[in-house]
């Protein structure tokens, strides 16, 4: 016997895509995040594409990914997606040390951090 299947985490007309190891600090990958919340996935793909921040390319690589999740696994229409979600959390930080003056050492913490992203398809109203 195999264990009962999961229930889904988002609706239907919904798909999701996470990433869950991103190098970098949550604050500044929240920054990018909160550009693309709540706008249509081609306009949200041109911001990123365009952004200044370095963040912005593992936010993409999320966001085409929870894109093709849409199209491939739940039938959704690409061109009718929206951004409905995009939550940042953290993950681990990895703890280094830099050695100081008169034989100190110094802790450096190298913060990884968490991206959910949620597409749900709309219907265009006319």
């Amino acid at each position: 016997m195999s264990k009962p299947a999961s229930p889904r985490r988002v609706g239907d007309k919904e798909a999701l895509a996470v990433g869950s190891m991103i190098r970098g600090s949550a604050y500044k990958l929240n920054l990018v995040a909160g550009l693309i919340r709540g706008k249509k996935v081609g306009d949200a793909l041109n911001i990123l594409q365009f952004s200044t921040k370095a963040m912005a390319v593992d936010v993409r690589k999320v966001l085409a990914s929870a894109v093709a999740n849409a199209e491939n696994n739940h039938n959704l229409d690409v061109d009718a997606l929206v951004v409905s979600e995009a939550s940042v959390g953290k993950s681990l930080a990895m703890k280094r040390f830099a050695t100081r003056a008169r034989g100190r050492s110094t802790r450096i913490v190298k913060p990884f951090s968490r991206l959910r992203v949620v597409v749900r398809e709309v219907q265009e109203e006319a």
